[in-house]
């Protein structure tokens, strides 16, 4: 018997849509699924313990084997939701940044906007769990995922990273994208993309199912309807090369 495909997934609201695809699919049967962080994806599929990720695009450098083989990703062409700085004060009174433990590609794209778009050179601080609770004074954070849209509403400067970025390039931002380590067939790869496009397609019908505190159906259906766009095309891929090219420059990649 065929050893099953192992697939590392990020774990968040957005990735549902991708999950719920490739529960209904006859490729289940050939897949082994875990749900993991970002940081966890991309450690499992630079290990080998992972042969297909949904892995955040900061780190596809460190993966020299992983290509990048579907039509979809985790992005935005415009505001996020998800992706915030969060602050009690505005831009240039923040002092220092805590940066989200859980995903490389937003702690780099908040380095890149600091540099490049708001001009402003706050001391970084790793964040270890429990670190929103961090955030006071001229002390601003990155959060990212389930919690981000729950916190939201709690500040008064909030500023959406994915935003942020089309402001400044014009450009969608690409946060994750799916990469394989080994070689796929066409077919199997057509398989991939019919099931996330069918998950995709079902958004409606499955909300109800991921309501959580602080997140209502009405909430997750706009956020994965409205805000995150699935489709990886030629200004994603654009947008994703010049995100990379900013980090080379930056010495971040």
């Amino acid at each position: 018997m065929q050893e099953p495909l192992r697939v590392s997934i990020v774990s968040y609201l957005n990735s549902t849509p991708f999950l719920h695809g490739l529960a209904q699919s006859p490729l289940s049967e050939q897949l082994l699924i875990s749900k993991d962080t970002p940081a966890v994806c991309s450690e499992k599929m630079l290990l080998g313990q992972a042969d297909i990720g949904l892995i955040p695009v900061a780190t596809l450098k460190k993966i020299p084997t992983a290509a990048i083989f579907s039509n979809y990703c985790i992005g935005c062409d415009g505001a996020v939701s998800s992706v915030l700085l969060l602050s009690e004060v505005p831009l240039n009174s923040i002092t220092a940044i805590v940066l989200d433990y859980q995903s490389r590609t937003s702690v780099q794209l908040v380095k890149v906007l600091a540099s490049n778009h708001w001009n402003i050179t706050p001391e970084w601080r790793n964040g270890i769990p429990g670190y929103e609770s961090e955030i006071s004074g001229t002390q601003a954070a990155v959060v990212i995922g389930d919690r981000a849209l729950a916190m939201k509403n709690e500040f008064e400067y909030v500023y959406d990273l994915g935003e942020e970025w089309k402001s400044m390039t014009g450009l969608p931002f690409v946060f994750a994208v799916w990469v394989a380590t080994k070689k796929l067939e066409t077919s199997m790869i057509s398989e991939f993309n019919l099931a996330f496009k069918n998950g995709i397609d079902s958004i409606p019908d499955f909300c109800h199912s991921l309501v959580r505190p602080g997140l209502n159906d009405q909430t997750i259906r706009v956020y994965l309807q409205h805000y995150i766009q699935f489709e990886f095309g030629e200004l994603q891929r654009k947008g994703l090369d010049l995100f990379q090219s900013y980090l080379r420059h930056l010495s971040l990649d």
